[in-house]
């Protein structure tokens, strides 16, 4: 990562913690208001009013750690039923309530410290910059830098560049680090992180995710079939009607006809052959995974280098073509979007599992749902349909790298 890319990264670090003293201070609150309700509860079944607030403030938090780690972070919350003193009850015996108080009370201490200490190296910094333009209306010896007091130019000039450049490391490796242990803390306090759960919640949301694309898909095939092929096949059949009246008086008109729906004909199977190769591409069956990403590749403007396996192994037909949409999605992304000058794809076997890594030297800054990640959601929910695991690392000015994990049997 270069100068500027490291710099923007980390005055982005350091806007995200500051950005969590709104959700740091409001839990401060709640260490004020906790006592009370458990107090409360003794006389009067509040939880499930208390809670809301609670709730509230873990969503704006789950929604601040999915913007930088670029998954969701799911909302663990069980629906309490029964009157309030049974939901009462239930709300108690959620983990998720336990969690969402134990995350206030860390999250009221870290998200306040946080960012007061990186604030602090980012002050501190600015200010050393700053000390060769007024060390000098000091009284002598009074500004001391690194145990040692400016006397002369040449100490303001030196110690300064040297604090300077202290501080700048310190800042540019502190402000993400925190940063990712803000976010860390959030997935795993916030998030359904607890063995089964865990594991129910992705099984759901892969299940979830693999209906929404199947319904997507029928309902794309339906359409380029009902607007595309089916309207040519009804405009063949006219004209072969109007050709079979006027064959006895005109014949040459009756031929014209047939030659016209004979060329309808051709473009409806033009347009079938592109549906069917958005369901499965047929150059999948005839050159194998290999051979259609060397098409693909071939087909782009940007120079692609490609690391395939020489191998005669072939995956199930479900996951080559979730590899090959994958590969075919990012190569896509990287034309329209990555001012990239090169990219690379590479395969790998390993053991049970096929690893797609796509990367470019572009821009970076994808993410899914942005304007230069636009199918990335969909790459997402076509790996997790299939159990796979997708990773996206895209940093801004340092291009931009897709790993996908997909299972294809032993």
């Amino acid at each position: 990562m270069d100068l500027k890319a490291r710099v923007l990264h980390s005055l982005r670090s350091t806007r995200y913690l500051l950005g969590g003293l709104a959700t740091a201070l409001p839990s401060l609150v709640g260490y004020v208001l906790l006592p009370l309700v458990c107090f409360s509860l003794i006389f009067a079944p509040i939880l499930p009013w208390a809670v809301r607030p609670l709730r509230a403030l873990a969503d704006v938090e789950r929604r601040r750690a999915e913007r930088v780690l670029g998954r969701p972070v799911r909302r663990p919350y069980p629906t309490p039923e029964g009157n309030a003193y049974q939901r009462t009850l239930q709300l108690l015996r959620f983990p998720s309530t336990r969690k969402d108080v134990a995350w206030m009370l860390v999250h009221g201490i870290v998200g306040l410290v946080l960012p007061v200490l990186v604030l602090g190296v980012l002050l501190s910094l600015l200010l050393t910059i700053s000390i060769p333009l007024w060390w000098w209306t000091l009284p002598g010896g009074t500004l001391t830098l690194l145990a040692a007091p400016l006397t002369t130019w040449m100490q303001a000039i030196v110690l300064s560049a040297v604090c300077v450049w202290l501080f700048a490391a310190l800042f540019f490796w502190l402000a993400p680090a925190t940063v990712k242990l803000e976010t860390w803390i959030a997935e795993i306090m916030l998030g359904t992180w607890t063995g089964a759960g865990r594991r129910i919640e992705e099984l759901t949301a892969s299940r979830a995710g693999a209906l929404q694309a199947h319904e997507a898909e029928l309902r794309r095939i339906e359409r380029d079939l009902h607007d595309g092929t089916q309207a040519q096949l009804v405009a063949v059949a006219m004209r072969l009607a109007l050709a079979e009246r006027r064959f006895d008086k005109d014949p040459q008109s009756s031929r014209r006809m047939v030659l016209e729906a004979r060329t309808t004909v051709d473009e409806a199977l033009v347009q079938l052959r592109t549906v069917i190769r958005g369901i499965h591409p047929p150059i999948l069956s005839d050159r194998g995974l290999n051979g259609a990403i060397r098409s693909l590749a071939a087909g782009r403007p940007i120079p692609t280098s490609l690391d395939l396996p020489e191998t005669d192994r072939r995956p199930p037909a479900a996951v080559e073509a979730a590899a090959y949409f994958v590969v075919a999605e990012a190569l896509t992304n990287i034309a329209r979007h990555s001012d990239a000058s090169r990219a690379q794809v590479s395969l790998r076997y390993d053991g049970p599992t096929l690893r797609v890594v796509v990367r470019d030297d572009g821009c970076g800054g994808a993410a899914p749902g942005s304007a230069s990640g636009s199918g990335l959601a969909g790459v997402r929910r076509r790996v997790a349909a299939l159990d796979g695991t997708t990773r996206i690392d895209s940093p801004v000015g340092s291009g931009t790298t897709i790993e996908v994990v997909l299972p294809c049997g032993s």
